[in-house]
């Protein structure tokens, strides 16, 4: 079916089929340069939160997330442009820190002012990841100082009982707003691998044993390895491929042994194969966005952040990846940046491209081949 937008040609493909050259040129020709420049709000040092596909003009501002602008702080570390990391790493600790209660809010308004003001676990795990990234490319003192503290709040504030954490908390953590939810926690295991890696304190390692115990014990649909999106017996819970593959990704991936030790290593072997078979459409390779416990799709949208790791697993596996990535290009990549959601039919759901996205380019194309 053809798109409701106009959006020119994808990438030149390289030489190599199974290469990721072509999509990492395409991230570094067109996509940063969307977010050094009419993404990124001068006034306010923080990026908007999405722009127009084709003009990307910046749609207008109700609110800026911790989470977006951690995301671009990682993205730009991870780039090497350490300016435009600096800028970012002095908004998201001007904007966003709680200075009362400790912690970070999740968004400010369009003038600054704190806007969503509770403690939300997936920011903060963010938080983490971004600054460790950040320190390990800059060696900022505050920035690894920051990922520190924010890692012991983690720990203390979020405590659900035992080794279990809560999705979010009121402003001034007394009060829990959301239970255990696998997102956050996947997340946070993402973030305690950067932290691990850029620090080298063995703290991460215990901190991550637990994660993954907690995890594996919650969230494990055992009939078929997944980690489910809601405590198993939870009503109304499913499965999205996307996690199987980003699990697998960090669990296997890393080859850290906090996910062995748990069992979830052998669990994702089947997740992955369970996420391939039911949620990978044969024709175009698309990834849809949730099943449930019968492999029965429940939620056809395509959103790219899935199609990224499934990219991203198949390069861990080492499988062939010269068709998947072809695939990806033609439907969700254009001479202006992305397709940020398609419909099952192939029509665009959501055109316009958040400022949050690149942060899963960027992870997926690392793991291709050169």
């Amino acid at each position: 079916m053809q798109d409701r937008l106009t959006h020119g040609e994808p990438a030149t493909p390289s030489t190599n089929p199974d290469s990721g050259a072509a999509l990492r040129a395409h991230y570094a020709d067109i996509v940063l340069p969307i977010w050094r420049g009419p993404g990124f709000n001068e006034a306010r040092r923080l990026p908007f939160e999405a722009v127009a596909p084709d003009d990307h003009a910046p749609l207008q501002p109700l609110r800026y997330r911790a989470m977006a602008c951690a995301r671009q702080l990682f993205v730009f570390a991870d780039a090497g442009e350490l300016d435009h990391a600096k800028t970012l790493f002095e908004s998201l600790r001007h904007s966003f820190r709680d200075t009362q209660n400790g912690g970070w809010f999740y968004s400010v308004d369009a003038d600054g002012a704190p806007l969503e003001r509770q403690k939300d676990l997936y920011t903060h795990a963010f938080v983490i990841f971004a600054c460790a990234h950040y320190a390990r490319r800059s060696g900022s003192t505050d920035a690894f100082a920051l990922l520190d503290e924010t890692s012991k709040l983690v720990e203390t504030r979020f405590a659900n009982g035992g080794d279990m954490l809560n999705a979010a908390l009121s402003e001034d953590f007394t009060r829990t707003l959301e239970g255990p939810l696998q997102n956050p926690l996947m997340h946070l295991a993402e973030a305690w691998l950067a932290a691990r890696e850029a620090s080298g304190d063995a703290a991460y390692d215990t901190r991550l044993a637990k994660l993954a115990e907690s995890v594996a014990r919650t969230f494990v649909h055992e009939p078929t390895g997944c980690i489910a999106e809601l405590p198993m017996g939870a009503a109304n819970n499913r499965l999205e491929p996307g996690h199987q593959f980003e699990w697998y990704f960090l669990g296997v991936g890393s080859g850290h042994a906090a996910f062995a030790s748990a069992g979830l290593d052998t669990r994702l072997e089947r997740a992955f194969d369970f996420a391939q078979k039911h949620g990978v459409d044969k024709e175009t390779g698309a990834v849809c966005a949730a099943l449930d416990e019968t492999g029965r799709v429940i939620d056809a949208t395509q959103r790219i952040w899935a199609q990224t790791e499934y990219l991203r697993a198949l390069a861990t596996r080492g499988d062939a990846l010269g068709e998947q990535i072809e695939r990806f290009r033609a439907r969700f990549l254009h001479a202006r940046g992305w397709i940020e959601c398609r419909s099952a039919d192939g029509e665009i759901s959501r055109a316009d491209m958040p400022s949050t996205t690149p942060y899963h380019l960027a992870t997926a194309y690392a793991s291709l081949p050169l």
